[in-house]
């Protein structure tokens, strides 16, 4: 049986729901790979990197599946996994260094579809760096590496008076999101997830998924925050319900989504899977939050669903992603 390294976060029993969902991830790619007569090794990724490249090399797997989400539960050392795998010239699942550190950075990110012409909400970063348009309106503090949501809730929303007091604000949040962070202006309208994943023939556009926000009260914040994503039982994760049919009017809006999206992909050497998430307004633009260079893959998570929508079994996809892995470094 060929060995196949599953290389996931080093994990703590305490962790938070966001980052024992790695593991979670972790088995379900084991199963699917034993399915597919693959012996999965799983292995954590720690910060001591002597160790890891010792382990690696022993190991000789014939790829890796990287699902590194963070290293010492710090997302900005996501990019340390794909590089040492570049380093030992291993063949690894998803995206090259260089996109997982581009797009993992936020703000970065930003900058680059901005340059590109891809439409992405105003920003301001803690170093006062903004886009060039005009300042003004409600924004989101977010983290500008941590995933999964971290630290976005209700309060998130400030309203923009001044840089000096919005940056003052960035500070003053910045251990609850994990570290660094920035101010992105809030979109009011709808929000999408486009799922992409390489086949034989190239990349192809999954099912497309609306969240959409059931019984919210008109003044409720309507974004997929903390909760949302892993609050079992609360309002918030009951009531974020994902929808995949669409009427034809909105025919105009899909084919949009899907075309930025592969823009996207082209922009950031994107390869394996990915998802783009994005924000539309009411005047029907779309605007892209952010690109994710490596989302969650377990079976209940939304990439997951949008595989079961586009009929692929969940072992076919895995798959796919490790054929992909392995062609592109021959």
């Amino acid at each position: 049986m060929k060995k196949i390294v599953i290389l996931h976060s080093d994990v703590s029993p305490d962790a938070g729901k966001d980052e024992l969902d790695c593991l979670q991830q972790a088995e379900a790619i084991a199963e699917a790979l034993s399915t597919l007569y693959y012996e999965p090794v799983l292995l954590p990724f720690e910060l001591n990197l002597n160790n890891i490249i010792t382990m690696l090399q022993s190991l000789k797997p014939q790829a890796v599946f990287n699902i590194v989400e963070t290293v010492d539960s710090k997302g900005s050392l996501i990019y340390f996994a794909p590089a040492i795998l570049d380093l030992l010239q291993i063949p690894y699942t998803g995206c090259g260094t260089q996109a997982i550190f581009q797009t993992s950075n936020k703000p970065l990110a930003k900058r680059i579809m901005h340059c590109a012409g891809i439409a992405t909400p105003d920003w301001i970063e803690q170093d006062g760096l903004s886009s060039p348009e005009e300042i003004s309106g409600r924004y989101l503090i977010k983290s500008s590496w941590e995933h999964a949501s971290i630290g976005l809730d209700e309060k998130s929303l400030v309203d923009y008076t001044n840089k000096k007091s919005l940056l003052k604000e960035m500070e003053s949040r910045k251990e609850k999101l994990g570290g660094s962070c920035y101010a992105e202006a809030y979109i009011d309208g709808r929000e999408f997830n486009v799922a992409l994943l390489s086949d034989k023939v190239g990349v192809r556009v999954l099912p497309i998924a609306e969240m959409l926000f059931k019984d919210y009260e008109p003044d409720k914040l309507k974004i997929v925050d903390y909760r949302a994503k892993w609050e079992a039982g609360s309002f918030e994760y009951n009531n974020t319900i994902r929808n995949f049919d669409f009427e034809e009017s909105d025919s105009k809006l899909v084919s949009s989504l899907r075309e930025i999206s592969l823009q996207c992909w082209n922009i950031f050497s994107l390869r394996g899977y990915a998802r783009v998430d994005f924000r539309v307004d009411n005047n029907g633009k779309p605007w892209v939050l952010e690109v994710n260079s490596n989302p969650c893959l377990s079976p209940d998570a939304g990439f997951a669903v949008a595989l079961e929508r586009a009929k692929i079994k969940y072992h076919e996809a895995i798959n796919l992603i490790i054929e992909n892995a392995i062609k592109s470094r021959v």
